[in-house]
């Protein structure tokens, strides 16, 4: 059922997307409160303002057609991935195979729009795991061969492939959720991912006192992250009727194992920045650093919500 115009999304989503718009007005004029009260909320206020940014490119993306949302996703591929291939060190010999990965990004992206999934859960591991070694091997270069091919692996598997698992859950027969259809999944994905990053700060922020990885991320706590955990099952627990076909228990379980999977994708990003001794990947989200920082837990939360739904529901 279309709203109107070029919006192409089911009403529960436009809906959705006010809810969020609301939610960011309430989230400004508190901060803009204590503010003014007590100071000391630059960078808070800092990251509701590009919140504001990311939330109505989403939701221009999101609203429309279906393909401009898999070219929002495929762009998020493309800039992850350069990013991510901008920070590691790389060999001159490579410089031409690198350019070859950023192709698998429309190829990867195509089969999201053609619905061909047999080829989509293989190309990136499967092809791009015999070709890129085999390019690598015919320069001749052996000199840290295995350390080159297991970064453009990484990068392509978390930037592209990981990622894309979020377009395709478009691709899922709309029947499987009536009420809300793939942009349903995909928008519940994006909303308690993306949530569970912030409770997991706010809870860390308020009561965190015993640290998790200390040498990897030294801000993440046991009470962060359980916080989080807790606060994403009850969150799961409201909008899952509204946006998936999960049932109360699959919502619960479902809210706690993206909550956890999504601090695991955060933490390996962090291992990698301190590998390469950064502490941000970029700097295109004033307050949130770069992309990869902001997509990391969505690595490891698109494809596991993606599998389990499609056994469970198609």
């Amino acid at each position: 059922m279309s709203t109107a115009g070029w919006i192409e999304a089911k009403p529960v989503i436009v809906y959705a997307f006010g809810l969020i718009f609301g939610f960011l007005i309430l989230a400004s004029a508190a901060t803009l409160g204590l503010q003014r009260w007590r100071g000391g909320l630059e960078v808070v206020w800092l990251r509701i303002k590009t919140w504001w940014i990311m939330a109505a490119i989403l939701a221009v993306a999101m609203l429309g057609r279906q393909w401009i949302t898999i070219c929002f996703f495929a762009l998020l591929s493309f800039l992850a991935l350069r990013e991510f291939l901008s920070l590691i060190p790389t060999r001159r010999a490579d410089r031409i195979i690198l350019l070859v990965a950023f192709l698998a990004i429309p190829l990867q992206y195509w089969l999201v729009y053609a619905k061909w999934y047999g080829l989509f859960i293989t190309l990136i591991p499967v092809f791009g795991f015999l070709l890129f070694p085999s390019l690598m091997a015919a320069t001749g270069q052996t000199d840290g061969f295995l350390k080159a091919v297991s970064s453009v692996h990484w990068g392509l598997m978390t930037a592209v492939f990981s990622i894309s698992h979020a377009a395709y859950l478009l691709a899922l027969p709309a029947e499987g959720n009536p009420r809300a259809g793939g942009m349903g999944l995909l928008l519940y994905l994006l909303v308690l991912t993306q949530l569970n990053d912030v409770l997991q700060f706010l809870w860390g922020k308020s009561l965190g006192r015993r640290k998790i990885t200390p040498a990897v991320s030294p801000n993440k706590t046991w009470e962060g992250m359980l916080g989080g955990l807790a606060s994403s099952t009850v969150l799961s627990w409201l909008i899952a009727p509204w946006l998936t076909p999960l049932d109360l228990p699959q919502s619960l379980w479902m809210g706690a194992l993206l909550s956890a999977a999504g601090f695991l994708g955060d933490i390996n990003m962090s291992a990698v920045k301190r590998d390469i001794r950064v502490k941000d990947s970029g700097s295109i989200l004033p307050g949130h650093g770069g992309i990869l920082d902001r997509v990391d837990s969505l690595t490891f939360t698109a494809p596991l919500m993606f599998h389990i739904v499609y056994y469970l529901h198609y």
